[in-house]
C-alpha cells in the first residue's frame, strides 16, 4: 500500500497489512488508477483518521461505511468534508442533533478534524471509492485494516466511547470481540444520520453530551464538539 501507516498505529495494523488481502488491495488500487479511475480521496489523505488521532489519545470512535464519492468531498476523516464543500444530507443530519443535544449552532464548515484533533477517531470502514460509485471498494480489502484499528482501540483498557450509527457501524462492531467483551467502554447505537433513517431514532439519541458525560466520569474530559 502506498499510504505510510502513522507510527502509533503501526504495532496494531501491520500484522494486517502483512496479509495477502491486504497486499491485493494495494495491487488492486494501484490497477484501478493506472486504468484512469479517479478515487477519492486522493493519495495521501486516505488514512487521515489515523494521521490525526493517535491511538493512544483516542477517546471517542465514530463509525462510518466508506467515503463520499463526489469530487473534492472526501478527505480521509468519515462524515465529514473539506472546508469550503456544502455539508451532505448526514452530517447536516449531524448538525441538527448536535444543536438540539448541546445546544450548539449549526456550523457552517464540514470540516470535522478540530474533533479528530481532541481524539475522535472518524474512521470508516472502507478508505476508497471510486467517483460516484458509493460502495465501490467495499469487501476489497480495507476491512481487516480498519477492524483492526478499531481492535486495537477496542482492547485498550482506557474508557472509550464508541458510536455506532446505523446497522453498518453495528456489524463491524460486531467483528471485534474485544468490545463485546470489555466492561470499560461506552458503546452509543442508534440509526443512522441519513436522511432515510434519521427520524427512525437518530435524532433525539443525545450521542454528544452522552458521550462527554462519560469521558468526563472516568477522567478523561469533555470533547468541544463545537466547530
Amino acid at each position: 500500500m502506498s499510504e505510510s501507516i502513522p507510527e502509533s498505529w503501526r504495532p496494531a495494523l501491520e500484522p494486517a497489512l502483512a496479509t495477502p488481502e491486504a497486499r491485493r488491495l494495494g495491487g488492486w488500487l494501484k490497477a484501478e488508477e493506472a486504468a484512469g479511475k479517479q478515487i477519492y480521496p486522493p493519495r495521501g489523505t486516505r488514512l487521515a483518521a489515523l494521521a490525526l488521532t493517535s491511538l493512544e489519545d483516542v477517546r471517542c470512535v465514530i463509525l462510518g461505511q466508506d467515503p463520499y464519492h463526489g469530487p473534492g468531498q472526501a478527505h480521509g476523516l468519515a462524515f465529514s468534508v473539506q472546508g469550503g464543500v456544502r455539508p451532505p444530507p448526514s452530517l447536516v443530519n449531524i448538525y441538527k442533533e448536535l444543536e438540539s443535544d448541546l445546544g450548539l449552532a449549526r456550523p457552517a464548515t464540514g470540516d470535522l478534524s478540530k474533533w479528530a484533533k481532541q481524539g475522535v477517531l472518524l474512521l470508516n470502514n472502507t478508505l476508497t471509492v471510486e467517483a460516484g460509485q458509493a460502495g465501490s471498494h467495499a469487501g476489497r480489502g480495507w476491512d481487516a485494516i480498519t477492524d483492526a484499528a478499531v481492535a486495537a482501540v477496542a482492547e485498550c483498557d482506557v474508557p472509550t466511547v464508541f458510536i455506532l450509527w446505523g446497522s453498518h457501524a453495528k456489524k463491524k462492531a460486531g467483528r471485534i470481540p474485544a468490545l463485546g467483551r470489555s466492561e470499560a467502554h461506552l458503546v452509543l447505537s442508534s440509526a443512522h444520520p441519513s436522511p432515510l433513517s434519521a427520524h427512525n431514532g437518530f435524532f433525539g439519541s443525545r450521542p454528544f453530551s452522552k458521550a462527554n458525560a462519560f469521558l468526563e466520569s472516568h477522567g478523561r474530559g469533555a470533547i468541544d464538539w463545537s466547530l
